[in-house]
């Protein structure tokens, strides 16, 4: 492991856009000269984790990166509370039986992103066992309501008309502080890390233990809390939503709700603003600043070529699936642009077209000579009528698993790929699959 360097820390961790608030900065570069355990609390709201969750991920890898060990703190009990940070309306409760499959789903990827051999601690194993008296005695003695009240968290909801805060959600940053109390007294864990948005909850963790543990021999506070920046795009638009919705950081998600592909999430990367892609090469990838920097120099001089985006798009697809997935999402990226599909498996098929208009077909109706191409457009949505399908084909607009294709030609199953799939395309961006069954 690497020896701690308080200073290098620091400046890249400014480098890269990550430090947005310390409780005490100077005291923190004294207190990093030595190795130290940190964490970063996740509360189980999903069977995944979004691409907004990736930041204090990558957070707790720079850490580690220098010397220090990170420690991920899953919410088995706040999960069942709910954190009013940012929120407009109370979160519905989720059963027991939700939040523990959400645990489960999410630990695979915290361990592909920060090793399996990264230290996971769930805070229902202390709280299960406090009793609501004790809560009071012990916990709520040290908070006064009035601090309380004027968190941004708690404040921006009684302000909303119509919208008040239930003690359940309101008493969300008592259990956030003793959740660090309790990791000082039995994990040595001394500093806790988050988005902006916890800045609040955060305080209070540190506040708890100066109240009940007091300060160093030298007079200086035992904990600190940091921050990394909320993210936003240079235009002002909300990072990792999309038109199709957000992006997870699991292809395949327990409960059968929709996730992101390896292909998809190497196309969310490679869509990168060209204002926005040196930030994202810093924050989300491992490579140096200064190659990042160099990059993006030599990008602005050539930014039709993109590669600070194809850079920015393998890094971070290899870092979450996988090096495999990532080259074949690549290879499935060129052969959409270039339209050249036929080599591809039929995963990626299915991956790369899944929003893609597509018909299902008899594949006995191909027997006997095939099906003359101009009925199949016909039913397709590139065509409105076998009139408009000749013109197409005559013109040279529609390709057959990319190969052109002419008026006079038939389907036949030697055309379908994996013996059950025909992908045409009119022009450069209509394309439909035909599945054959």
């Amino acid at each position: 492991m690497p020896t701690p360097n308080p200073d290098a820390l620091i400046a890249e961790l400014q480098a890269r856009h990550l430090l947005h608030q310390c409780t005490d900065l100077e005291g923190f570069r004294a207190h990093m000269a030595r190795p130290r355990r940190l964490y970063n609390g996740f509360d189980p709201t999903a069977d995944s984790l979004t691409i907004g969750n990736l930041v204090p991920i990558m957070l707790l890898r720079r850490f580690r990166a220098h010397g220090h060990t990170p420690v991920v703190l899953m919410g088995g009990a706040t999960g069942r509370i709910g954190d009013p940070s940012g929120k407009d309306a109370e979160r519905t409760l989720m059963t027991d039986e939700t939040v523990e499959g959400n645990i489960a789903a999410q630990k695979s990827i915290f361990q592909q992103l920060l090793g399996d051999d990264v230290e996971i601690v769930d805070n229902h194993d202390w709280f299960k066992d406090i009793t609501f008296l004790g809560a009071l005695r012990d916990i709520g003695k040290h908070f006064s309501v009035n601090e309380m009240i004027r968190r941004d968290a708690v404040k921006n909801r009684l302000e909303r008309e119509g919208h008040g805060i239930s003690f359940t959600e309101f008493s969300y940053m008592l259990l956030q502080a003793y959740d660090f109390l309790y990791l000082f007294e039995k994990s040595d864990i001394t500093v806790q890390t988050a988005g902006a948005d916890q800045w609040g909850n955060i305080v209070s963790g540190v506040d708890l233990i100066r109240r009940v543990q007091g300060l160093d021999d030298k007079g200086q506070p035992k904990s600190y809390g940091y921050t990394a920046p909320l993210l936003t795009k240079a235009d002002g638009g909300k990072f990792g939503k999309t038109e199709s919705g957000a992006i997870w950081l699991s292809h395949k998600r327990p409960s059968g709700q929709p996730g992101t592909s390896p292909y998809a999430y190497y196309q969310f990367w490679l869509n990168t603003a060209d204002a926005d892609v040196q930030r994202y090469l810093l924050i989300f990838t491992d490579l140096e600043v200064d190659a990042i920097r160099e990059l993006c120099t030599a990008h602005e001089q050539q930014p039709h070529l993109r590669e600070a985006q194809r850079t920015l798009a393998r890094e971070a697809t290899t870092l979450l699936h996988g090096k495999d997935a990532m080259d074949r999402a690549e290879a499935a990226a060129g052969a959409l642009f270039s339209g050249e599909v036929a080599h591809l498996d039929l995963d990626t098929i299915n991956e790369v077209f899944s929003e893609v208009p597509s018909s299902e077909h008899p594949i006995a109706s191909l027997a006997g000579g095939g099906v003359p191409l101009v009925d199949i457009l016909a039913e397709t949505t590139l065509c409105k009528s076998k009139r408009e399908a000749r013109e197409f084909l005559t013109n040279g607009a529609i390709t057959i698993n990319g190969r052109k294709a002419a008026p006079e030609d038939t389907l036949t199953p030697d055309h379908l790929l994996h013996a059950s799939v025909a992908i045409l395309r009119r022009g450069k961006k209509a394309w439909h699959v035909t599945r054959w069954r």
